[in-house]
């Protein structure tokens, strides 16, 4: 059978079927415990620092440091995902940033929230990375935008379920003795070293170590995205920083960077100032009302990426959901009443959200082997830093100013400048495509 023929096969759409079933809500629910684990600190803000005493520069630094240790480590953990396989090394990122998570509850001093939330960071390296290239080894080009937009479905997911958790949570009152941002942490974290485990048994490294494919389904998944790599054309550039010498690579980079300046805020301060709008603190009814911005992220997400795969537009599309989300979150800064408020966040966050897994299908489909693994973390790891330096922007620029507000302008110009580098990569050369027709050699079988 050609090439082109499996490509429009029965076996690799079955087999791309059983895949997306059998692995993507499994993905979604660990990024959604990922999610929440580096997120919970945002819901607890107003009670944490009330019982600790520790201030707004200190909460902003302590919660941008987990991105220093992610972005330490990310590199080194895709790689040895790559050499020691997914289920294994998935598994143990998830157990240990679950312990590392749940140890919050003894971060009573800024030291010790500086050094856990670091912890956090190195624990969770190489995740995120590792899941984008876990997808290219089961999802061809024409499919991959949808799988990383269902993957991404945790992010909502974790939002829908950790708001009104963390929420009730935060209004129990000492059980067991602990205070209720302890017990948050306790709970949520433990949650995901449970899940860790069940990976373990759960996950298949690559098409050809499941069990629950046919032989002709390893076979076409298999020799399709062999053939997919291939046509990408990318060599290896001999050492783990030789993929930084690519100029698309640094765009890619430079885009994520900006993406995520904005997208920090999303967890760290709108539950707080949602609260704020309605005279309280973070409870189960502000938990409740951040369900609906998440609800209609999840209707965007898919929307975007089913357009963006069917029509081949993924910059296009990217880069209009950016500028829009961008915008409302600008609005913030000058919103103070509860509709208005939510209203924003229905805007702000389904556009700098849903429009991260539509982002990836462009350096997904440019890097090939050892480079995809070294390039993929290089733009998590280095675009991950802002959101480090995101929070330490909007507590200067409120401090500078005394206006509150004013950090949310800061913040949302510099993560427009993302919308402006996704259109400017239209002057570099196109990535592959999934319409390449690979050597007949190709189609030998691997599984």
């Amino acid at each position: 059978m050609s090439y082109q023929e499996l490509y429009d096969s029965p076996a690799l759409a079955s087999g791309v079927k059983k895949a997306a079933i059998r692995l993507l809500p499994f993905l979604a629910l660990m990024y959604a415990l990922a999610f929440i684990d580096r997120a919970n600190v945002g819901f607890a803000k107003i009670a944490y620092q009330a019982d600790t005493g520790i201030g707004d520069a200190a909460f902003a630094l302590g919660a941008g440091i987990f991105f220093i240790g992610y972005a330490l480590f990310e590199v080194p953990s895709n790689l040895i995902l790559q050499r020691v396989g997914a289920r294994v090394w998935m598994a143990r990122i998830m157990v240990t940033w679950g312990l590392v998570s749940a140890s919050m509850m003894f971060a009573t001093s800024e030291t010790s929230f500086y050094v856990i939330r670091f912890l956090l960071g190195v624990s969770e390296a190489g995740f995120m990375p590792g899941i984008i290239l876990y997808l290219t080894y089961w999802f061809p080009a024409k499919q991959r935008s949808r799988a990383i937009g269902l993957f991404y479905f945790g992010v909502p997911v974790a939002m829908l379920i950790g708001s009104p958790l963390s929420g009730f949570i935060l209004d129990t009152h000492n059980p067991f003795g602990l205070t209720n941002w302890q017990w948050m942490f306790v709970v949520e974290g433990l949650a995901a070293s449970v899940v860790g485990v069940i990976a373990f048994f759960y996950l298949a490294s690559r098409p050809s170590e499941a069990k629950w494919l046919t032989a002709e389904e390893k076979h076409a998944m298999n020799t399709v995205i062999e053939g997919e790599e291939k046509a990408k054309g990318y060599a290896s550039h001999g050492s783990i920083f030789g993929v930084l010498k690519d100029k698309r690579v640094l765009m890619f980079i430079a885009i994520y960077f900006c993406v995520q300046i904005g997208n920090a805020p999303l967890a760290f301060y709108l539950p707080a100032k949602l609260a704020s709008t309605l005279g309280g603190q973070v409870n189960t009814s502000v938990g409740l009302l951040l369900m609906i911005p998440w609800l209609c992220t999840i209707v965007a997400m898919r929307i975007a990426t089913v357009y963006a795969d069917k029509h081949n537009n993924h910059r296009l599309v990217a880069s209009s959901m950016l500028a829009v989300g961008t915008l409302a979150f600008a609005s913030l800064s000058v919103i103070n009443t509860p509709v208005l408020t939510l209203l924003a966040f229905c805007i702000a966050i389904p556009g700098l959200v849903a429009s991260q897994p539509v982002f990836w299908s462009l350096p997904t489909r440019h890097l090939g082997g050892t480079s995809a693994a070294t390039g993929i973390a290089f733009i998590i790891s280095i675009g991950n830093l802002g959101g480090f330096v995101s929070p330490q922007i909007k507590a200067y620029a409120d401090a500078v100013t005394g206006n509150s507000s004013t950090g949310f302008q800061v913040v949302a110009a510099l993560c427009f400048v993302s919308v402006l580098l996704l259109m400017m990569l239209k002057r570099t050369p196109s990535t592959a495509t999934s319409t390449y027709v690979p050597p007949a050699d190709l189609t030998s079988s691997r599984s």
